[in-house]
């Protein structure tokens, strides 16, 4: 019977993990274009700015699309409110980034040694990466909410084919070469498949638009650990364009690029579970712990894999994206073993944000990530990048300890509750035996 159980766990890990492979392997194709396209020095201000979009677009829409994962997964008559809450709060926050991102970014490429970048340009970016590409995003979470892993894997494998479509269109047809010919491109590429997207879920139904204020907290909780962990992850690339060549910098970040992409094996492992442990948590953190152990395994022997193929593969890298990024191989091998410290943590932390603990979850992913940060802009400031790369093991060893033994705490907490609610239930009917 057990083998029943785990057959269709382990296909559906790998129609997901398949899909977001398709998806790694696409962003990288359309990275090697871009890079090859651009050269270092325009790539390079197109990492800075991907940088910044990157942090923003976890802060838009504050955290929403979590309540709408976990309450329709619960309750999908919820849909319909939840759909309006999350298209409010990201046309809301999507507005207030661009603007402040506009002129944010204007003043810190000023810093820079590179070349400068009109304000026509800045802004088809930013509206582009934050508003379009987080409400691409929450079409993935509709299909995962209801259980449909299947589209939800297609939308994610087409959002990925369709940025590779159109670099490869824009770059080798049209010969794109500048990063405001790119731009142009980028987010007409991005508001058709927004578009699509919008028409695969219509038929789940129309959005019932009122913002929901029990859920801007925890929406905030959940938004503010990506945030800072977005900051943590990108500040990095933004220092070191302030002491390097931007093609040092157009390096790096494809070698973040990279090893981010490496994460996806896990991230297919977690975004099976999520819901999972949602339902298996309902009646106490506790009853979903021996998920997550099983979960910390399974990650551990992905990381591990996905680390070993990285460094392994690095050597080659430069032949794909071009002689001229020559530090391209050097780097990722120095970031390869941080995709075990990532699977180490992930099962642990979205234990707690599945469970309702988004609070814990924040404390921890925020403290040490805003840490972090200043940790990595002062590693990168002195001893960079090999400071840096110090930097990053030391954080995300620290956010596996805490956020192991916190949740262990926690578990043991929830169990002597249910124990002594047990035990008061017990009395109660050995006291009134005929009630």
């Amino acid at each position: 019977m057990r083998s029943r159980g785990v057959r269709p766990a382990l296909v559906s890990y790998l129609l997901s993990s398949g899909s977001l492979a398709s998806a790694a392997l696409s962003q990288l194709v359309t990275f090697a274009i871009l890079a090859r396209a651009l050269g270092p020095t325009e790539f390079g201000l197109f990492v800075q700015i991907s940088a910044a979009t990157t942090m923003a677009v976890q802060l838009c829409g504050l955290g929403a699309s979590d309540c709408l994962l976990r309450r329709v997964s619960r309750e999908p008559a919820s849909y319909a409110g939840l759909l309006g809450h999350n298209l409010l709060l990201i046309a809301l926050t999507g507005a207030a980034l661009d603007f402040v991102g506009l002129a944010a970014l204007s003043g810190w490429l000023r810093l820079s040694a590179g070349p400068p970048v009109d304000t026509v340009t800045l802004a088809l970016m930013l509206f582009g990466n934050i508003v379009l590409v987080r409400l691409i995003l929450l079409v993935e979470t509709v299909f995962l909410a209801f259980g449909r892993f299947d589209q939800a894997n297609r939308a994610v494998v087409g959002f990925a084919l369709a940025r590779m479509a159109t670099a490869a269109l824009a770059c080798l047809a049209f010969r794109v070469s500048t990063l405001a010919e790119w731009a142009l491109w980028q987010c007409a590429g991005n508001l058709l498949y927004a578009t699509l997207g919008a028409a695969w879920i219509r038929p789940l139904g129309r959005p019932r638009f009122a913002i929901l204020r029990e859920e801007l907290r925890p929406g905030i909780l959940f938004s503010s650990q990506f945030v800072m962990r977005a900051v943590r992850a990108n500040v990095d690339l933004l220092m070191i364009g302030l002491f390097a060549p931007l093609a040092t910098v157009g390096s790096y970040g494809v070698a973040r690029r990279i090893v981010d992409s490496g994460y996806l094996a896990i991230d297919a492992l977690n975004r099976l579970l999520y819901s999972r442990l949602a339902r298996e948590s309902h009646d106490g953190l506790h009853h979903a712990l021996p998920m997550a152990r099983r979960a910390l395994v399974a990650a551990l022997g992905l990381g591990a894999v996905t680390g070993l193929a990285l460094f392994l593969l690095a050597p080659a890298l430069p032949s794909l994206f071009g002689r001229q990024y020559g530090e391209l191989s050097f780097f990722v091998r120095c970031l390869s073993g941080t995709v075990i410290l990532v699977g180490a943590w992930a099962a642990a932390i979205d234990l707690l944000g599945a469970s309702g603990r988004q609070d814990v979850r924040a404390w921890i992913l925020n403290g040490a990530n805003l840490l972090g940060s200043i940790l990595i802009a002062v590693a990168t400031w002195l001893a960079a990048p090999v400071g840096t790369f110090i930097a990053l093991y030391l954080i995300d060893g620290a956010i596996v300890a805490v956020a192991w033994l916190v949740l262990l705490r926690l578990a043991q907490r929830s169990r002597l509750n249910a124990m002594a609610s047990d035990r008061k239930v017990e009395s109660t009917f050995r006291a009134n035996p005929m009630r």
